[in-house]
């Protein structure tokens, strides 16, 4: 039986219609597909501006996620929203025939403000607020978020705005471009504005091969310049620039225009150059290069200027480099490991049957179970575990897992509903948390718990110039508040730390998923720069 693609997608109305257009391409083919809607940041966060959140990536950060952990085959994509780099394991799979690629002027009344120096237009994108006040300086930009409909529906309910800007295809896809609507044509659009895009795992063949018949050339070599110059510039959704590759069918040239501008719109360094199609190969970095030449970094950091380290975070566990450096300029960070662990050993006894059903919910009892046994001397015949991570450890160091599921309730939920299991061993810490045996024992399951680690308390006093704490667990809490006080923004990497950080805390933050990385784009988008 062939496989059914799953195409992971966004849930708003134009996200959803691109990714029909995607399933009704691939039937067309003879692929099989059905859709799997999943919120992003993006969606999530509507009261900050695309470049105040800090992150690139925010609209498909979820995506990528829900594809390495084997939930979707294939993600949509609006071009524009995705980082000119893509994770590692992930590559672009076919980009579609672009549609209009021009901004448009929803109006709300008249174009009479277009005289007048006291003009408003609403916008989230920074490239167009710093167009417009190119053009029009005296006039002011307020910030506009949400999906396609939200935005109208803002636009017209707005006492003060003159008029909103919108990407033309969106408007169109949905059928709400009326004739009104003012075309742009002197806006450079987005990098990659109005072209779909498909991803996908780059070790899947058979989706590769799916989605290589829907791509579509000169798309794929235009929009492939402009992201190319968009990434050579240093740029993402917190730069100002625009880029426009197309055709010249009668020249056969491919024909570029850039820009790179200041946020406020004052100054701006432009580019316009031609290559033969086919010789295209150094277009994009040749017109990158000769805006770097003309002041383009010293633009850029013109900008960068005033951004000082305006707060101060501290994480209750030790943090990568890497993940560290996704923090915005102007959040500063400290880090330290607020909880320590340390095996016990555990009795050879209990090895000495085997085990039908094991639970492990985090690595480090997987790590525990490794320093009483060798990997020949664990004998387990099913293993069920939490966590993507916890998942990788075993079946590099143990052997295969059965089920993993994304939190102790979900586990708990999954065997005592998808399973007859009627007995498990659980390995856990001293500080485990209750909610797993509790629910299975509500349900006639038995549990034998084995301690295989103690979690002990390390705690560090803080100075007073930290603004937030990063919160990695309860234990991290309990240990964080035998030194520090309360008046700190608490940021919590799941409900279950935020329960227990909500009764000490009174400003508490909640990561939209389960993982370090999410906790640090939460932090990004509650310090965002007013």
């Amino acid at each position: 039986m062939q496989k059914i693609i799953r195409i992971g997608t966004r849930d708003s109305q134009l996200a959803l219609w691109q990714a029909n257009k995607v399933r009704k391409e691939l039937l067309e083919l003879g692929y099989e597909s059905e859709l799997v809607p999943i919120k992003s940041i993006g969606d999530i966060v509507l009261d900050k501006p695309l470049y105040e959140m800090g992150v690139t990536g925010v609209f498909t950060k979820n995506l990528d996620i829900a594809m390495l952990n084997g939930d979707i085959d294939i993600a949509v994509h609006s071009l524009k929203d995705v980082p000119t780099v893509l994770p590692d394991g992930i590559v672009q799979a076919a980009v579609l025939k672009r549609a209009d690629y021009i901004d448009v002027l929803v109006l709300k009344d008249t174009e009479e403000f277009f005289g007048q120096p006291n003009g408003v237009i609403a916008t989230g994108s920074l490239r167009r607020k710093a167009m417009w006040l190119d053009r029009y300086p005296t006039h002011k930009v307020e910030d506009l978020r949400g999906n396609v409909n939200t935005r109208l529906e803002k636009l017209q309910n707005s006492e003060t705005w003159n008029g909103a800007i919108f990407a033309s295809a969106g408007l169109e896809r949905l059928g709400l471009r009326n004739a009104e609507a003012i075309p742009l044509t002197w806006m450079i659009p987005a990098p990659a504005q109005g072209a779909i895009m498909i991803a996908c795992l780059e070790k899947d063949e058979f989706v590769k091969d799916a989605c290589e018949q829907l791509n579509h050339h000169e798309t794929k070599v235009c929009v492939g310049i402009e992201r190319e110059f968009l990434n050579l510039l240093e740029g993402g959704c917190t730069a100002p620039i625009g880029a426009l590759a197309y055709v010249d069918a009668r020249t056969e040239e491919v024909v570029f225009k850039g820009v790179l501008l200041k946020k406020d719109g004052s100054k701006k360094i432009t580019v316009t150059k031609n290559a033969k199609l086919g010789s295209h190969r150094y277009l994009a970095k040749d017109c990158a290069d000769y805006v770097i030449n003309r002041g383009g970094k010293e633009l850029m950091l013109e900008d960068e200027a005033t951004n000082s380290k305006e707060v101060t975070v501290y994480a209750t566990k030790k943090l990568s480099e890497l993940q560290k450096e996704t923090l915005s300029e102007t959040i500063g960070i400290k880090d330290s490991d607020f909880i320590k662990i340390r095996f016990n050993r555990i009795p050879a006894k209990v090895m000495k049957n085997q085990h039908e059903n094991v639970l492990i919910t985090s690595q480090n009892g997987a790590e525990a179970l490794l320093n009483s046994f060798t990997k020949d001397e664990i004998n387990i015949k099913n293993i069920y575990c939490v966590g993507r991570r916890t998942k990788k450890l075993i079946e590099k160091r143990i052997g295969k897992v059965t089920y993993v599921a994304k939190n102790a309730l979900k586990l708990a939920e999954y065997i005592s509903k998808e399973t007859e299991i009627k007995e498990v061993t659980y390995f856990c810490s001293d500080l485990r948390l209750d909610v797993l045996p509790t629910y299975l024992q509500a349900h006639d399951i038995v549990v034998n718990e084995v301690e295989a680690y103690k979690t002990m308390l390390s705690p560090v006093k803080m100075e007073n110039d930290v603004d937030g704490v990063l919160f990695f667990s309860p234990s991290g809490i309990e240990s964080y508040l035998e030194e520090n006080n309360t008046s700190k923004v608490a940021f919590c990497i799941g409900e279950t730390t935020a329960v227990e950080a909500r009764k000490h805390f009174n400003k508490v933050e909640v990561a939209n998923m389960p993982s370090v990385d999410s906790v640090l784009d939460l932090v990004n988008t509650y310090y965002s720069k007013e």
